[in-house]
């Protein structure tokens, strides 16, 4: 993994979605490894923010704006003139999409059109990653994983919404780049991703951390729903090993799902198990079924064998030590440490460094 981050120094990196939970951590993780990194995001979606917290807009070329602004993405990309791109920007929850379903196709659908756009005006990149999500499959609520040639068919608007994304991404790479030396461009599809610094509605770990920090039981909209939750890390690592192996040798580019081992895709109670026995202080949860609540999957798993296999990717973390690890963060921040710093420790220790 140190040969990885290696391969980062002083590559210029080009960010959207910089400014969220996912785009902070690994924004850090660029600027330990040396990286010259450049964003482009809408303002942080909460308040805190991890990436306010840590202090990253300072260190790093950060440009405020939307991707369905095609033009001004455009013309910041054209300034920071990337040798590799990692698309985040999207709008990411599930149950907003389901109030605001428009805004969430504009901007999880058309934001990746204008990305591409940009990418055809911008002849430094090498390598581009769309990232997306598990939730792309069309989902049969089996017990096997599901693997990067099946069905694309997202059932919600989210989900759909990052399916068309997966669409769009074929189109472009096909139609303008399979003729070209560069870009080489991919698709990577993660699983939940849990983390010290997050601050979202409506997902299980900040629930949690509000819950227990606000000294009331932690309610579960859907205990018995499988996911395959991972550490922030294992996925941003992917991405990152994924945009590297296609840099160096375009073959490689394709879909590749990021997700946990089979023992670390457990149910949503048994992950709040996990954070109350971790968290103490008599910490304690409780079921809060919604009769007419919006649908959400119920059963979801990732086969990992492509990226174990192409580019010698696979899980550190496993849930427990996931969990150990949001709790050492959110309890150290709740006591004054450094955002910044508690969050370098955690990828220096994860990295190996």
């Amino acid at each position: 993994m140190t040969e990885l981050l290696s391969f980062y120094k002083n590559k210029k990196i080009f960010l959207t979605g910089h400014t969220g939970f996912k785009g902070t951590w690994l924004c850090r993780v660029l600027l330990l490894a040396g990286a010259d990194v450049a964003g482009y995001s809408l303002e942080p979606p909460t308040r805190p923010s991890l990436f306010e917290l840590t202090g990253t807009e300072g260190q790093i070329k950060s440009a405020l704006g939307d991707v369905r602004d095609g033009e001004k993405l455009k013309a910041a990309m054209l300034e920071a003139r990337p040798d590799i791109v990692i698309h985040l920007a999207a709008q990411p929850i599930v149950r907003t999409a389901y109030k605001n379903p428009a805004e969430t196709y504009e901007t999880n659908v058309m934001g990746t059109v204008n990305l591409f756009e940009a990418v055809r005006a911008c002849p430094s990149v090498r390598s581009l990653v769309d990232v997306t999500t598990d939730k792309v499959y069309l989902n049969r609520e089996r017990q096997s994983g599901y693997r990067e040639d099946e069905t694309l068919c997202g059932y919600d608007p989210y989900s759909n919404s990052k399916s068309c994304s997966e669409l769009v991404t074929y189109s472009y790479r096909n139609s303008f780049f399979e003729r070209t030396k560069y870009p080489a461009i991919s698709t990577a599809r993660s699983g939940n991703v849990i983390g010290g610094g997050d601050y979202a509605v409506d997902r299980i770990i900040p629930d949690c951390v509000r819950a227990v920090t606000a000294g009331k039981e932690i309610i579960l909209r859907n205990p018995n729903s499988t996911r395959p939750y991972q550490h922030v890390l294992e996925c941003l690592r992917g991405y990152l090993a994924l945009a590297k192996a296609q840099y160096e040798d375009k073959p490689l580019a394709g879909a590749y799902n990021f997700g946990p081992d089979d023992d670390s895709c457990v149910t949503t109670g048994t992950l709040a198990d996990l954070f109350c026995a971790e968290w103490g202080r008599g910490a304690s949860w409780k079921s809060g079924l919604e009769p007419d609540a919006p649908h959400e999957a119920g059963f979801l798993k990732l086969d990992c064998s492509k990226a174990k296999e192409k580019l010698g990717w696979k899980p550190q973390w496993n849930i427990r030590k996931a969990v150990k690890k949001i709790v050492e963060w959110e309890k150290a921040v709740q006591s004054g440490a450094d955002a910044a710093e508690i969050t370098d420790k955690q990828i220096k220790e994860y990295f190996g460094e």
